[in-house]
């Protein structure tokens, strides 16, 4: 179990944010589900025996026993299940949340990548039939791979390992990674792509091309569920009959998304994030107190202004009592895509600013006018 520091925190809600603008962008609400649900309700969905080993079981002083919740199809079926039969009018309907889930390892390892307790948006879409369900199922995996699209990290959707959850259809997202406790068979001439748990053949049933092997970190997973977990609880929709609504349900790993963008982006020295996801995207570094180079700290106001006219979430390192070498390193350390260093050329005429892009190694002069159209060009080219 982990905790989110500061840093940690600003990228977990940048991604947050992400998912939240895509899911209002599809139409999903989002919600808030109790952390504890009953063992009842897995009972009657045959779960609890089979995942018992994996679930955090805990007692109330009534001797009534709940468990912490791993995943929320039959919280979220209960819920609907308790407002009574929908009406087909507010069909599709798609809800979501993103928070804390529970799972008792064996094992916990690799940081995020498997550990006891994870952050997960959890979605639970609800239609009329099969048939609307599978067209609700597109729109969701598309929506997912906007998502990853926007991170920027190449992701490979594969054929996938329905589980415990089960259902008719099942697809992960993954990104390759050395990390990763995944294979998966890849085929590059028809591009199918299946994971290895679910596949005995060496060669793709499509083409019969050879597979390749490759090394993943699963950070989404998709189910079509259709009536498997509607039926025992009762979720229903009425015409003049009541009839068990059709279900989806998908996750998207969003501390192991922290965890495996790192690892890919990272060197040994230097730890690097997405753009989109850096916890500031600028960090500018100031003057030493007591240095020659002392009287410019005048225009970091100015260099503020500028960035924050752009609408650029700006970090300002004043531990000006350590060197500008000092702070430069820990800038690049924590991932910071781009620092702004007020040192000696600072004191020309004109004043120059060193501008490090951290993403490609690279770094230029340029005038506090030259700012603007700087940040404007890298936008373009991002």
């Amino acid at each position: 179990m982990y905790a989110f520091l500061p840093l940690g925190l600003r990228i977990l809600n940048k991604l947050i944010n992400l998912v939240d603008n895509e899911m209002e962008r599809i139409g999903a609400q989002k919600l808030m589900l109790p952390a504890f649900s009953s063992t009842s309700l897995w009972k009657q969905t045959d779960r609890l025996e089979s995942n018992k080993s994996e679930l955090f079981q805990i007692e109330d002083r009534h001797n009534k026993k709940y468990i912490l919740n791993p995943t929320y199809e039959e919280s979220i079926c209960k819920l609907i299940s308790s407002v009574g039969p929908l009406s087909p009018k507010i069909l599709p309907l798609k809800l979501y949340q993103i928070s804390n889930k529970w799972r008792d390892e064996m094992k916990p390892r690799l940081g995020f990548l498997r550990s006891r307790e994870f952050v997960m948006k959890d979605l639970y879409t609800f239609d009329k039939t099969l048939d609307n369900a599978q067209e609700t199922y597109e729109l969701i995996c598309n929506a997912y791979e906007n998502i990853l699209q926007k991170i920027g990290i190449t992701f490979i959707k594969v054929v996938g390992d329905p589980g415990s959850i089960g259902g008719l259809k099942s697809h992960e997202y993954h990104y390759a990674c050395h990390i990763g406790e995944d294979t998966i068979y890849t085929c590059s001439y028809c591009q199918y792509y299946v994971n290895k748990s679910v596949c005995n053949e060496s060669h793709c049933p499509h083409c019969k091309n050879t597979f390749h092997e490759q090394q993943t970190a699963e950070v989404g997973h998709t189910f079509l569920l259709d009536t498997k977990y509607t039926k025992p609880l009762k979720a229903v929709y009425q015409t003049k009959n009541m009839f068990p609504l059709a279900m989806g349900c998908f996750g998207l790993g969003l501390s192991r998304i922290f965890t495996v963008v790192a690892e890919i982006l990272s060197s040994n020295d230097e730890l690097k994030w997405p753009k989109c996801l850096a916890p500031y995207t600028v960090c500018i570094i100031p003057p030493k107190v007591g240095s020659k180079e002392a009287t410019a700290s005048q225009y970091v106001n100015q260099i503020l202004n500028i960035l924050n006219e752009l609408n650029i979430d700006t970090i300002l390192d004043d531990r000006t009592e350590l060197t500008i070498g000092n702070r430069f390193v820990h800038a690049r350390f924590t991932g910071f895509p781009y620092v702004i260093v007020i040192g000696r050329t600072a004191m020309q005429s004109p004043p120059l600013f060193e501008i490090h892009n951290a993403y490609d190694s690279t770094h230029c002069e340029i005038t506090l006018e030259s700012v603007h159209n700087y940040f404007n060009n890298e936008n373009k080219k991002n």
